[in-house]
C-alpha cells in the first residue's frame, strides 16, 4: 500500500476472503509503469495483479524520480568484455559483450546520481610481455535486459526509448527542449 501510495494511487476497496486480501486502487498508467515486476518481487511471486482501464483523468502530478545516473557510451563501435568487465563496477549494465552500441546510448545504470560517458569499444592493448594471471577468466555479471515497460520506467526527462524490430534502447536526447 505505501509503494501505491508513492505513485499517487487512490485505495477504492480493501476486502478479505478465506484469507486472501483483495485491494483495488485507481492509479494513472504512467504510475503504474514499472510496478508490476517490483510488486512481484515483494510477494515473492504470489501476489496477483490485474488491470484494466477506468477512466480519462487530468495528470496527477506523478514523476518518477531515479537516484542514481546513467553510462552513456562516448563512442560507436562495437562492445568486447575487456571493456564491460572494467565498466561493470560503476553500475548495471544494461548490454552485453558483441553488441553494437552509438554514442550516446545508455548502457548501463551508474551507481552514483550523476551521468558517466564511457567507452565500451575500448580493446585490451596487446603486448609480447605475457604475465602469470592470463588465461584467468574475469567474472562479468549479467546485463539487465529490459523490456519496454522497464526502459519507459527508467527513462529521465533528458532520455529516449527507441524501438526497432531488433531491440529496446535507451538515448541521450540531444537538443531536448520540455
Amino acid at each position: 500500500m505505501q509503494k501505491m501510495g508513492s505513485r499517487r494511487a487512490e485505495l477504492k476497496d480493501m476486502s478479505s476472503e478465506n484469507g486472501i486480501i483483495f485491494l483495488e486502487f485507481v492509479i494513472s498508467t504512467k504510475g503504474l509503469f514499472g510496478y508490476r515486476s517490483e510488486f512481484i518481487t515483494d510477494t515473492r511471486g504470489l501476489g496477483i495483479i490485474n488491470t484494466s482501464f477506468f477512466e480519462f483523468a487530468e495528470d496527477n502530478g506523478y514523476s518518477h524520480e531515479r537516484e542514481q545516473g546513467s553510462l552513456v557510451a562516448n563512442a560507436g563501435g562495437v562492445t568486447n568484455l575487456y571493456s564491460l568487465t572494467n565498466i561493470q563496477d560503476r553500475g548495471q549494465l544494461f548490454i552485453g559483450p558483441t553488441v553494437q552500441v552509438y554514442k550516446g546510448q545508455v548502457i548501463g545504470q551508474n551507481s552514483r546520481i550523476d551521468d558517466i560517458r564511457i567507452n565500451a569499444c575500448k580493446t585490451k592493448q596487446l603486448t609480447n610481455h605475457r604475465s602469470k594471471g592470463e588465461g584467468v577468466s574475469e567474472y562479468f555479471k549479467t546485463p539487465k535486459i529490459m523490456d519496454l515497460e522497464d526502459a519507459i520506467e527508467y527513462i529521465a526527462d533528458d532520455e529516449l526509448v527507441e524501438i526497432t524490430p531488433e531491440s529496446i534502447r535507451i538515448r541521450k536526447a540531444q537538443n531536448i527542449t520540455i
